[in-house]
């Protein structure tokens, strides 16, 4: 009992030790913080990488992509059985994207990612459905690049600002805009008759819809903070059209190989819908087009380059499942991962990063310990009689050193206890912190150009929260041990006559 009595004495006389306790505080609440916050992102956009490709890849290896695919798909359902949840085809490549600047005569070009998908079932496959930004095509995402009479209206309406069939708007000067030439497959949008909307329009005057990353149709004002209620301008918007130029394949119409000629195949689009992941990365460089109308351009009916598997809720044995696949699918023709190996990369590197950084901030409560190990090392100098005199009165050795690691242990409990509380806290309301500061000192702290999100995520660890405090408490522990030695070693004689 009397161990614990000395040890709080020193706690509330000692006021130098209340240094050390700030500094195990801060320490925990930083390493707290930075976990939750880099566990978020991590979480976040593991998320959207699997849901954008699923959790097994079936790629081939050619250009060209794989024929037949509906027969392979049906084969990885008879491979996997329940296990999988739906297969969906995807054709993906990079084409040339081109686009007016909304009623300016200045044309837009850059590189994109254009993914040719079946929208039904890429909605069941991730993140498709859910990132779309018309509500109508969440509900039904099959219908997400139909190009119905009404948008078209809106198209006309985008771009010449004239009378429209069965209605009107303000009249004014129409833009220049370069589509003169006449690509084929792709009838002019501008020739509608006035009929009702309600009625579809006739197949000949079907035009293609795409739906475009976020990060194309909108840029974010270099000085929006989260509390603006305008913070993307948009360039593009649905009924707005856009040109993409892709590379032909060599097959021919009726798939025959012997063609071999590949051309550039540019193509006129209508944006139906936007979609929005909130990554950056992948708003700012992806559109969405139908699959047929991708292989009806790239000259590859019946084709896709990849065919991606999402399984059914619940614990798996990916591995042994992509061996499966793997046997029935040849190496030299394709490529079967998960989403993780072909993340791999970015995986360790962000692995690595929160290594690094736990590591680096663990020094801050190691400047604590020095400051335990400084203290307790002035503590047995002046109590050096005091020693004497308990020892003297029949305390242990082992005593007199639980009585200084069980002072550190203090110190390292209650500095844990306060930081994890402190940490816990600005995690929870660390948007509402963000914003005080960026509204008080009109600086973001949390760029949202470069992430396109609302709000900071975060994802809170029990094991990493209990982790923190357990290795605060050793360091305090540790660094109060040669002092405890030194203290438990003393001789009562030389103690008492210690001036």
């Amino acid at each position: 009992m009397y161990k614990l009595l000395l040890c709080w004495r020193y706690l509330l006389t000692r006021y130098l030790a209340l240094a050390c306790v700030v500094s195990v505080m801060l320490g925990v609440a930083t390493l707290i913080v930075v976990n939750a916050v880099m566990g978020g992102f991590a979480t976040k956009l593991m998320s959207r990488i699997r849901g954008l490709q699923s959790d097994i890849i079936i790629e081939h290896r050619s250009y060209d992509g794989m024929e037949n695919y509906p027969q392979k798909m049906a084969l990885v359902k008879e491979i996997l059985g329940d296990e999988v949840a739906v297969v969906s085809p995807v054709i993906e490549t990079f084409a040339l994207l081109r686009f007016n600047l909304q009623r300016y005569y200045d044309v837009i070009q850059r590189p994109v990612r254009v993914i040719g998908i079946d929208p039904a079932l890429k909605s069941e496959a991730g993140v498709f459905k859910t990132a779309l930004q018309n509500p109508a095509h969440r509900e039904r995402p099959e219908s997400a690049f139909e190009v119905d009479l009404q948008l078209l209206r809106q198209h006309r309406s985008n771009y010449f600002n004239s009378p429209l069939p069965g209605g009107s708007n303000a009249a004014g000067p129409a833009p220049r805009f370069p589509d003169s030439e006449a690509f084929p497959g792709v009838p002019a949008a501008l020739d509608l008759p006035p009929v009702d909307p309600a009625t579809p329009p006739p197949e000949e005057m079907r035009v293609f819809g795409a739906v475009v990353g976020w990060g194309i149709a909108t840029y974010r004002h270099s000085k929006a903070h989260v509390g603006d209620a305008q913070k993307d301008i948009a360039v593009l918007s649905p009924g707005d059209e856009i040109t993409l130029l892709f590379v032909s394949s060599g097959i021919g119409s009726d798939g025959d190989t012997s063609v071999g000629v590949s051309r550039p195949m540019p193509a006129r689009f209508i944006v139906t819908d936007l979609f929005r992941c909130d990554m950056s990365e992948i708003d700012s460089n992806i559109i969405f087009i139908d699959i047929k109308d991708m292989q009806r351009l790239r000259g590859i009916p019946g084709r896709a380059t990849s065919l991606q598997v999402r399984l059914t809720d619940g614990p798996h044995d990916t591995a042994a499942l992509v061996a499966k696949l793997r046997a029935h699918f040849p190496q030299g023709l394709y490529l079967v991962n998960t989403w993780m190996e072909r993340q791999g990369m970015l995986i360790s590197a962000i692995a690595i990063e929160r290594a690094i950084l736990n590591v680096l901030l663990f020094l801050i409560i190691a400047v604590a310990g020095f400051g335990i190990l400084a203290i307790f090392s002035m503590i047995v100098i002046e109590k050096t009689r005091d020693i004497g005199i308990l020892k003297s009165l029949g305390a242990s050795s082992q005593g007199v050193m639980g009585i200084f690691l069980g002072y550190g242990l203090l110190l390292g409990l209650i500095g844990a206890g306060l930081g994890t509380a402190l940490g816990i806290t600005i995690t929870l309301y660390i948007n509402e912190i963000e914003l005080f500061i960026a509204q008080a000192t009109g600086q973001e702290i949390f760029p949202r150009d470069v992430y396109y999100f609302d709000k900071i995520p975060t994802e809170l660890d029990l094991l990493n929260v209990v982790g923190v405090n357990v290795g605060a408490m050793l360091i305090a522990v540790g660094a109060s041990v040669i002092p405890a030695l030194r203290a438990a070693l003393l001789q009562p004689v030389r103690a008492l006559r210690f001036d």
